[in-house]
């Protein structure tokens, strides 16, 4: 099959390209850059340069190549993570989310794409007992910048699921936090730094579910949504872990000193409600579907696997 992806040399991307070719699939990706053309062709795949927010640029690009399936893998994340550089960077990846997805979804259509696979959000379930299904709601009235994202891909899905007159058969990921290489939770990443130097605290009790997805995996789902029924699919691993438990787990493994502990008044007096939110208010998600319908096997998460 004939794949292109849009953010094909990003975190994922670049672990997904080689996964597609070694499935036998014809990849080209698109980049802003001769560089990025180059990180793709080193990687085996072809490339082409056009910005997402030029809607005519990408849609030559993809009638270039006429593709079977878009990969729509779009961000504009900050390469640090903290939560300045998060701040700085909400709007342009917003933007890059809704415009530029908006112009990679109709550049699909138009070159007869019969399949489309995007990424989306598995972490921010709107809270409830148990682990979330793809049919429970997401956070719409969480704190807010996880209600702002939570309007983006809410957006997102909308557009790629209920486009009512669509040929193209719609799959929307829902992926949980990425850990592994060229991620911000690896051994030698930002939060690792940041858990070294104590400045990943436990909030109140630490009680908020995270949703894992090693990137390798996430990558191996995405492959096999190719062919799997359309819709929505958690992929998430097996272990949503409490705050409580995961940062002190991956303090451990990092041979870090215990996380301290703040109440949530103290938190939200130095960092605001998102932090207190992300502590304590977020739900695990369950993978069941993708485990039936895509074949998905995550492995499990590395500070919890000993």
């Amino acid at each position: 099959m004939k794949i292109f992806i849009a953010g094909a040399t990003g975190a994922i991307g670049r672990l997904l390209v080689p996964a597609l070719l070694r499935a036998g699939h014809d990849v080209v990706g698109m980049t802003t850059s001769e560089r990025g053309v180059q990180t793709l062709k080193d990687l085996g795949a072809g490339g082409v340069i056009a910005n997402a927010l030029d809607a005519e640029a990408v849609e030559a690009a993809v009638k270039q190549v006429k593709p079977e399936a878009v990969i729509e893998e779009l961000t504009s994340l900050p390469r640090h993570y903290t939560p300045e550089e998060m701040r700085a960077a909400a709007e342009r990846d917003r933007t890059v989310r809704l415009l530029g997805g908006q112009n990679l979804y109709s550049a699909a259509r138009a070159g007869g794409a019969r399949r489309y696979v995007v990424q989306s959000t598995g972490f921010f379930y709107e809270p409830g007992a148990g682990l979330a299904t793809e049919t429970d709601s997401l956070a719409f009235n969480a704190s807010p910048s996880v209600s702002a994202s939570v309007q983006t891909y809410d957006q997102v899905e909308r557009r790629v699921l209920g486009t009512p007159d669509s040929d193209m058969e719609g799959i929307a990921l829902r992926y949980g936090f990425f850990y592994g290489p060229g991620t911000w939770f690896t051994e030698g990443g930002d939060v690792a730094n940041q858990i070294r130097a104590r400045k990943s605290p436990i909030v109140g009790a630490g009680q908020g579910v995270w949703s894992w997805i090693h990137i390798e995996d996430a990558a191996a789902a995405t492959v096999a949504a190719l062919e799997g029924a359309p819709g929505i699919y958690n992929i998430v691993d097996d272990d949503p872990s409490e705050q409580a438990v995961w940062l002190s787990a991956f303090a451990a493994f990092l041979g870090a000193p215990e996380p301290p502990r703040i109440t949530e008044e103290e938190a939200l007096k130095a960092a605001g409600p998102d932090l207190v939110y992300y502590a304590t208010r977020l739900r695990g998600a369950s993978n069941r579907k993708a485990k039936d319908g895509l074949g998905f096997s995550p492995r499990r998460l590395d500070w919890l696997a000993g």
